[in-house]
């Protein structure tokens, strides 16, 4: 990839439409300062003072916050939240990042949160305690599944390309919904699916597992290597797949050609939380241009490249820092 390329490709950028689909979710961080802290006069404990609270869009929100921060013409969000708080913090946070997101709300199920305890004390030290999970051990009702479908019908001939963030056991994409972006993508609708879970139960879409997913796919005990474990993913899923491997870069086949794509080598303390999603959201982008795939793999290691080197935050990487990093490696 040139200069040249990568600024076509930005300015391609913009004139996407695309779609978010998946687990929305809300971080929340409380810092606790433990040097105001008093033992309780009730309970032989010291209670936890909070100082600070931040909150930020996670998991599905996360890949909105990043496709958002590349600037594309459009951005449908298709998620679901409870009738809670953490569901008016949610949307609160993903207005703060400029995105519209009208979700579906369930009042039977509760809005997923991670909310993070950390401690700090008279160093500089910070430490996280456990850190608190709302996730619904249900999937969603069969009528919160027909809004979905509903919804993906409708949106599907406005869309240019669909990104899916599936993160839960019992998230959004139900078997239903994934038979529908199977049948969407016969269609011709370019979907990029994303699967903690589920990702060998998609089927023509293109893949994007880590490296473990991928194994986890082909059988937990898959004594494959990498490369065979995507051909293999490929193979079964009617699929193209495009397997993230960290500092290793990534994989992608059809389950007959394959080629290697180097990662961006970054020097210095790195936070690779988030980096998934950075690479998600910038592949998806590209892919919607019309760009070849290599060159969105290649541009989707740029971004995630930005985003590890923001260090304690699930942070996004914007046009001008893709930019910079490249004059800088290149």
């Amino acid at each position: 990839m040139t200069i040249g390329n990568l600024n076509e490709l930005l300015e391609d950028i913009q004139k996407v439409h695309i779609g978010i689909l998946g687990d929305f979710c809300v971080d929340i961080y409380w810092l606790a300062d433990m040097t105001q802290s008093e033992l309780s006069k009730e309970t032989p404990h010291f209670p936890l003072p909070i100082m600070e609270e931040r909150v930020a869009p996670g998991a599905a929100g996360n890949v909105a916050a990043n496709l958002a921060a590349l600037r594309p013409a459009s951005l449908h969000c298709l998620g679901i939240k409870g009738d809670d708080w953490r569901g008016m913090l949610l949307e609160e946070a993903l207005s703060q990042k400029g995105i519209d997101a009208s979700l579906i709300v369930c009042p039977e199920r509760w809005t997923s949160a991670y909310c993070k305890p950390l401690r700090k004390g008279i160093s500089d030290v910070i430490y996280e305690d456990p850190r608190l999970d709302f996730v619904s051990p249900n999937p969603p009702s069969k009528e919160t599944e027909e809004q979905i479908l509903l919804l993906l019908e409708h949106l599907s001939s406005s869309m240019d390309v669909l990104a899916v963030a599936d993160q839960f056991k019992n998230g959004i994409v139900t078997p239903a919904v994934r038979d529908k972006l199977s049948s969407l993508a016969q269609d011709g609708l370019k979907i990029i699916a994303d699967s903690r879970y589920h990702i060998a139960e998609y089927r023509n879409v293109i893949l994007k597992p880590n490296e473990s997913e991928c194994q986890a796919a082909c059988g937990k005990n898959s004594s494959l290597s990498a490369e065979e474990n995507a051909r293999e993913l490929a193979s079964k899923c009617y699929a193209t797949v495009i397997e993230t491997l960290g500092s290793q870069g990534a994989i992608i086949t059809d389950g007959s050609y394959l080629r290697n794509i180097p990662a961006v080598t970054i020097d210095g303390p790195l936070d690779i939380c988030g980096a998934g999603d950075s690479f998600l959201s910038a592949f998806a982008l590209a892919v919607g241009t019309g760009c070849n795939l290599l060159r969105c793999a290649e541009f989707a290691s740029l971004a995630s490249a930005v985003t590890i080197q923001k260090i304690g935050e699930t942070g996004t990487a914007t046009a001008e820092e893709i930019r910079a990093l490249f004059c800088e490696k290149f």
